[in-house]
């Protein structure tokens, strides 16, 4: 018989079930990031989000932001997604902590695959938002490429890509602290780096997405929001 053990409760599990309880905890990561914007960016699509939506995460990673925002939008379906299959593990270790039915599993995808978007839409068909947060400056350039032409592939036709983090306007950095993370990331890998929103805009451009909205952040960063060209609701 299975060993078993009595928790504060009263009721009993078996070892294997504390195993498995444990197994999730561990494979929880955490970012400190994330406690620093999770609630300022969750207003920003609070407001933005139609009733309903499906939104495809880009970049996952630990999985805490896809967490609070389907807490806080229950109504809304959340898809993460993550290349590293830790991050996914971490993702649905969150979700399964939370009890979260309006997660779904995360997807394996890497927006450096040219086929990356037609591997998600075999699960997702089409989705209301694309969203990734603090993604683009820590991959390489060719990043915004993939990620904008698969968010034109899935997304519904009022549809929205949403992007999250530190990007330079006009050629030149928001403020000095973006300047320094820029070299902070070139030291760490000469292909990061803070994109400007302008090359990014006509990228997206080329794909038939246009910038729609930019909402300035705390700390430096920018939220900015991008529709199919001619979609103006």
């Amino acid at each position: 018989m299975a060993a078993s053990q009595r928790n504060p409760r009263g009721s009993s599990a078996d070892a294997g079930e504390l195993d498995a309880a444990n197994g999730r905890h561990e494979a929880r990561q955490t970012s400190p990031s994330v406690a620093r914007n999770r609630h300022v960016i969750l207003n920003v699509l609070r407001s933005r989000l139609p009733a309903g939506a499906r939104v495809l995460e880009i970049g996952s990673g630990s999985g805490e932001h896809v967490v609070t925002f389907a807490r806080a939008l229950p109504r809304t379906t959340w898809i993460p997604s993550d290349p590293d299959p830790d991050a996914r593990a971490s993702v649905a270790a969150w979700t399964v902590t939370h009890q979260l039915a309006n997660v779904l599993a995360p997807l394996d995808l890497d927006v450096l695959d040219p086929r990356w978007a037609e591997s998600a839409a075999a699960t997702v068909a089409t989705v209301d938002a694309v969203l990734s947060i603090n993604m683009i400056h820590i991959t390489p350039p060719s990043t915004v490429a993939g990620l904008t032409r698969g968010a034109a592939v899935l997304l519904e036709p009022a549809g929205r890509l949403i992007l999250y983090g530190p990007f330079r306007r006009n050629g030149r950095h928001t403020a000095p602290s973006n300047a320094d993370f820029d070299r902070w990331l070139k030291e760490r890998d000469p292909s990061f780096g803070v994109r400007d929103l302008d090359e990014v805009a006509a990228e997206a451009g080329t794909h038939g997405l246009e910038l729609k909205e930019v909402v300035e952040m705390p700390a430096n960063n920018l939220c900015v929001l991008f529709r199919r060209e001619g979609e103006d609701h």
